[in-house]
């Protein structure tokens, strides 16, 4: 370790690095507080555009503006507009072929003259594909080219130079944020729909994942039958590891469950347990789950029932399964 960096920050250079963050966050946040004054008719516009759209949303960009296309492309995507990104650079060079006449092309240039992306305006017009375009330059080839232009325009970049693209950058992704929660409050996009494109996620979890998915089932249900011993029934569940046993009839109908709590309330029964048969001590009609019950509808029941696991029931009554808080955990349900 050098002496420098031994003898711990400068106090003079960390105060010159906050002056300097919170310079740049207010430059943007002006930047941002501008776009206010363009949700005009041109704005409307592009979102009826992009809502009549037959096939899917293309971002285009180059450099700091393809990256902030290419997450706009992926907003647009999660939240119910199919969109994708091309690369300017790349669609000269076959990516061209991914756009059809049915698509909306969405293209992000500050300048409004990045070459590449200008090189592709007549292969758009002979596909007569709508074209919107984001820039800074209301007076640029590409506004000037496009069905609808947004203007995104900043009075200056965060960059002390006013040469990285930093306020602007902002500034077009927001618009696009802008855009893609516009068309998703106007499709009535839900919670559900989000869920389907995300499976992976928390939310997909638990709006996708079913009981059935992670039931115990077969050899792995802790069952016994009514007439059953209390140390048998304490060993069945004691091999099945779920806290729990569903006790059923003769004809192999639920009528009661015995859980752990049950064997703590036992305890403090005068009765010889050794004797006794689990239906003196199971709790009688126990509350049930469906196979095709989300798993975060059984979450709330227990969470309502302040119980650990549920017998899961065919239309019969007969048990198919179990689920209890631990399964929950282990899925990312909770």
């Amino acid at each position: 370790m050098s002496q420098k960096n031994a003898e711990g920050p400068n106090p003079t250079q960390t105060a010159l690095f906050a002056e300097s963050a919170l310079r740049t966050i207010s430059l943007e946040q002006a930047a941002v507080a501008e776009l206010a004054t363009r949700i005009d008719g041109a704005f409307e516009q592009a979102c009826q555009l992009l809502m009549d759209c037959s096939a899917r949303v293309v971002l285009l960009g180059m450099g700091k503006s393809g990256h902030i296309a290419n997450k706009i492309a992926a907003t647009l995507a999660s939240t119910g507009t199919p969109a994708f990104f091309v690369h300017a650079g790349e669609a000269s060079h076959g990516d061209m072929g991914m756009i059809t006449a049915q698509d909306v092309v969405i293209a992000l240039s500050y300048s409004g003259t990045t070459r590449e992306i200008v090189t592709l305006l007549p292969m758009l017009k002979r596909l007569g594909t709508p074209l919107i375009t984001m820039t800074g330059a209301e007076d640029s080839t590409l506004a000037k080219a496009a069905d609808v232009h947004l203007n995104v325009k900043v009075s200056t970049e965060a960059c002390p130079l006013n040469l990285a693209p930093t306020s602007s950058t902002t500034a077009c992704l927001v618009m696009g944020d802008a855009i893609a929660i516009a068309l998703l409050e106007a499709k009535g996009f839900s919670a559900k729909d989000f869920a389907f494109s995300h499976p992976g996620g928390a939310l997909g979890r638990k709006l996708l994942l079913k009981v059935s998915d992670i039931m115990h089932t077969g050899d792995d249900l802790p069952s016994v039958s009514q007439n059953t011993r209390f140390a048998d029934a304490l060993m069945e569940m004691t091999q099945k590891s779920m806290g729990m046993t569903a006790v059923v009839s003769p004809q192999g109908q639920l009528t009661g469950i015995y859980t752990d709590g049950d064997l703590r309330r036992s305890l403090d029964h005068s009765q010889d347990l050794r004797e006794c048969h689990i239906s003196e001590l199971m709790t009688h009609n126990p509350i049930q789950a469906q196979a095709d019950m989300l798993a975060a509808q059984a979450l709330q029941i227990m969470q309502q029932y302040q119980i650990n696991a549920l017998i899961v029931c065919d239309k019969n009554n007969h048990p198919v399964g179990a689920i209890n808080m631990h399964d929950l955990l282990k899925a990312g349900v909770i």
